[in-house]
């Protein structure tokens, strides 16, 4: 099970480049229901998501370079490629996903949760712009849309 707020960031934090990060290329087999396919800086992995926003079920198996290759030209859409930043913040984990490409100039905060309770509970750092989690337009398999 998926629990995870995600957050539009205005202005990225100036030691950025001090985070662990890695590159990541996406896209849609499907957008409802959700299947996706990703490279993760050398791992290849297939998801399947079920229905919701804040919290909702989650299946990844592995593929690899080839099956992603292959898979890549079947996307529905554009494949979305962004560099995820990975920031301690209190007990949790910030992935700061700043995106290339088509949409150069969006920064999105994901915030991943043991529970609702804790995620309804969160309080983001004062850089941390409008909570879009129930805003489907900025999940990434609404981005891979754009034409």
């Amino acid at each position: 099970m998926e629990i995870e707020k995600k957050f539009i960031i205005p202005s990225v934090p100036a030691n950025l480049s001090t985070y662990p990060h890695s590159q990541i290329k996406q896209g849609y087999l499907s957008t409802s229901p959700v299947i996706r396919i990703r490279q993760h800086d050398d791992a290849y992995i297939l998801t399947v998501k079920g229905k919701g926003l804040l919290q909702r079920e989650e299946f990844e198996l592995p593929i690899d370079a080839d099956q992603f290759k292959t898979l890549s030209l079947k996307i529905d859409g554009i494949l979305i490629h962004k560099t995820r930043y990975y920031i301690p913040y209190e007990q949790h984990t910030i992935e700061l996903d700043c995106f290339h490409d088509e949409y150069e100039h969006l920064v999105i905060a994901e915030v991943e949760f043991n529970s609702v309770d804790e995620a309804n509970a969160f309080q983001p750092p004062c850089w941390f712009g409008k909570d879009v989690t129930f805003d489907s337009r900025y999940h990434n398999s609404s981005l891979s849309q754009k034409n």
